[in-house]
């Protein structure tokens, strides 16, 4: 026994493939450029991150080589400070602007100062920023100098 159909059936058929695998094309191209766009997302995150990093260990490591009275002296190292994520860029296009506050004080190591503190300060550097989609960050780095530290062979 034979099925025939007739030519307006087979039309509809053909009609009904198109707009299937047109919808299966739309979805699956509508999820590649959204993990484009979750790539260049995650990528522009970490790039802030990786410069925050940068602002912070360059202020820190800039402590290490004052001598002992400048890192004692409380009005020699600046307590606020801002950076941006690319400072040669022209003035609109600098991008993320890092707020940032260092904290100098004596160490306290679980609740008990020790007896060398009055040699030692702990240097904290926090940074808080907001990026482009409005989503705010926070991120803290700390170090300690000694006073018989490497300024001592750089001075």
């Amino acid at each position: 026994m034979k099925i025939r159909c007739n030519k307006k059936s087979i039309y509809a058929m053909a009609l009904a493939e198109v707009v299937m695998a047109t919808a299966i094309v739309a979805i699956l191209g509508g999820g590649v450029v959204s993990s484009i766009n979750y790539g260049l997302f995650v990528m522009r995150i970490a790039r802030e991150n990786q410069r925050a990093t940068q602002v912070m260990v360059e202020r820190l490591e800039s402590i290490r080589l004052y001598n002992w009275d400048q890192v004692t002296s409380g009005s020699f190292i600046p307590t606020n400070f801002t950076e941006n994520y690319d400072p040669s860029a022209p003035t609109n296009g600098q991008g993320v602007r890092y707020f940032g506050t260092l904290r100098v004080q004596i160490p306290v190591f679980s609740g008990v100062t020790p007896s060398y503190a009055n040699n030692m300060r702990q240097f904290t550097v926090t940074l808080q920023w907001t990026n482009a989609s409005r989503v705010p960050h926070l991120r803290t780095l700390t170090t300690y100098v000694a006073k018989d530290g490497i300024q001592n062979y750089v001075y």
